[in-house]
């Protein structure tokens, strides 16, 4: 486990995901989980980052087409399709911001579905998912 300033979560090394976020307490259902500050590349930007390892950890930014990089542990939640958070990008303040959608016990990881909706269940491409 690596302990963190965020006392609602922490990182774990999973046996199929590498690192993934967990909960370090009981967290409610529509609690915030984390607000974590963006850094936002312009389109042609992004295009470059899409032929580095960094791929894997950006957000498309969806205000100027470009992408956005998560610090905090924002681009370290892993995908599922059966998510128990969402994110949101908050184009004000340039935060992603990841909210329970179920009630989420404590030590339990802590996973987003990559498409942007809970219940939407496109392919995503880029990447092998388990279902």
């Amino acid at each position: 486990m690596i302990k963190s300033m965020n006392k609602n979560v922490y990182l774990k090394r999973t046996s199929k995901k590498g690192l993934g976020v967990f909960a370090a307490r009981d967290i409610k259902d529509g609690e915030i989980v984390e607000s974590a500050p963006v850094l936002v590349f312009t389109p042609t930007d992004r295009k470059n980052l899409e032929k580095t390892p960094l791929s894997h950890y950006i957000y498309p930014w969806r205000s100027t087409r470009g992408a956005a990089l998560a610090f905090g542990y924002g681009s370290i939640y892993n995908h599922s399709y059966s998510p128990n958070a969402d994110w949101k990008q908050n184009f004000k303040t340039q935060c992603m911001v990841y909210r329970a959608i179920r009630p989420i016990k404590k030590d339990e990881e802590i996973t987003v579905n990559y498409n942007g909706e809970p219940e939407d269940q496109s392919p995503i491409d880029w990447f092998e998912v388990e279902k």
